[in-house]
C-alpha cells in the first residue's frame, strides 16, 4: 500500500511509520514542516487543514492515516481538511489515531466525563470526542478510528493485546494501558485488513 501518514514525527505517528515500513508498506510523511521520522521515509509539506493541499499530496495513494495532534483549536479544521482532501483525491481509505476520552466506562458514561480523568488532559480528550463525532456520520469513505487505552506511552512491542469496540479496555490489574509500539501494530493491522470500516475500535492489555 502507498500510505500518506500525517503526524509521522510524533510519539505515536513515528511508531506507526516504523511498523508500516517494516511490513513493506510505502509510507510518506506529511506535515506542515515537511519533516520525516526516518531518512528512509520520504516527506512532503502539506497543511492538513487545507483540503486542496491534502488532495494534491494524496493523489495516487491507497490510504491516508492521521496521527495529527488534535486539540480544541484545530479539531474541526484538521478533521474536515483530511476528510475533504481524501474525497477530492479519490482516496476512500482513511484511518485516524483517536483518543481514549470518548470510550465508555462501566456506568455507560464517557471516560473524559469521569471525576478521575486528569484535568490537564480534558481539553484534548474533549477535542478527540468532537473529532469522532465529526467522523461518525461519514458514509462515503472507508474510515476507521482507533482509540488507545486510557494511558499510552513508549514501551515494548509485544504483539499481544486485546481489541474492543466502544468500551474502555482495563487489565486484570485495574489499569488501562497500551504501549505506543503495540498500538502501532493494531493500527497497522486495521489499516491493512480493514476489519473495522466505519467503526471506532480500541486496543489495550
Amino acid at each position: 500500500m502507498r500510505i500518506l501518514l500525517f503526524g509521522a514525527t510524533g510519539t505515536v505517528g513515528s511508531r506507526i511509520a516504523a511498523e508500516l515500513t517494516e511490513r513493506g508498506e510505502r509510507v510518506t510523511s506529511a506535515s506542515r514542516t515537511g519533516h520525516s521520522p526516518s531518512p528512509d521515509i520520504p516527506a512532503v509539506t502539506v497543511d492538513p487543514t487545507d483540503s486542496d493541499s491534502v488532495a494534491a499530496a494524496a493523489e495516487g495513494y491507497d490510504a491516508i492515516a492521521s496521527a495529527v495532534h488534535i486539540d480544541p483549536d484545530n479539531v474541526t479544521a484538521v478533521t474536515q481538511g483530511l476528510l475533504d482532501g481524501a474525497r477530492k483525491a479519490g482516496v476512500r481509505r482513511i484511518a485516524f489515531v483517536g483518543g481514549a476520552g470518548s470510550l465508555k466506562v462501566p456506568d455507560g458514561g464517557d471516560l473524559v466525563d469521569t471525576p478521575t480523568f486528569p484535568a490537564e488532559w480534558k481539553p484534548i480528550g474533549l477535542a478527540h470526542r468532537d473529532e469522532l463525532n465529526l467522523i461518525r456520520p461519514v458514509t462515503d469513505l472507508d474510515w476507521s478510528y482507533l482509540s488507545p487505552a486510557a494511558a499510552i506511552a513508549p514501551g515494548e512491542r509485544t504483539g499481544k493485546f486485546r481489541m474492543g469496540g466502544d468500551d474502555l479496555i482495563v487489565g486484570d490489574d485495574g489499569n488501562s494501558f497500551v504501549s505506543a509500539e503495540d498500538y502501532a501494530v493494531a493500527f497497522a493491522d486495521e489499516l491493512e485488513q480493514g476489519n473495522a470500516i466505519r467503526r471506532r475500535i480500541t486496543v489495550g492489555y
